[in-house]
């Protein structure tokens, strides 16, 4: 089974500004199927609690920081996301929370399926169950 890894991602240098980038299936391990973003997040809030069945994602946080809170059922483990040349790879089966938003930050999310509403455990309990047996 996949472990959530921070991934450092390609940083080329410019004194015109810098440049980042990833590849489905070359610095990620997954081919990208969907883009979505978080921003404007009001102070305090957070985003995500909940867990996939199947999906993978990988969020880099382009501008800004947050930390993203991973659960795996029984040990929880915080990533704290502020350079936009790391992102975290997250496997399927992990629940996840994201907070500490700073102002202005944007969270990037790629993945590797289509939005399913039928492929979120948004039950902490059900996902424990499923996770643990």
């Amino acid at each position: 089974m996949e472990k959530p890894r921070v991934i450092a991602l390609p940083k080329i240098i410019d004194k015109r500004g810098n440049l980042s980038f990833f590849e489905g299936q070359r610095q990620i391990p997954f081919d990208i199927k969907r883009t979505y973003w978080i921003y404007d997040v009001p102070g305090g809030d957070i985003r995500g609690s909940h867990a996939f069945k199947k999906q993978k994602e990988f969020i880099v946080a382009l501008s800004g920081s947050f930390d993203i809170i991973l659960n795996d059922g029984n040990d929880e483990v915080v990533y704290s996301l502020n350079r936009s040349y790391t992102g975290l790879f997250i496997p399927e089966m992990y629940w996840r929370r994201i907070e500490n938003f700073s102002t202005n930050s944007l969270a990037l999310i790629v993945s590797d399926s289509a939005y399913s509403e039928t492929d979120y455990i948004r039950d902490y309990d059900e996902f424990k169950l499923l996770k643990n047996g």
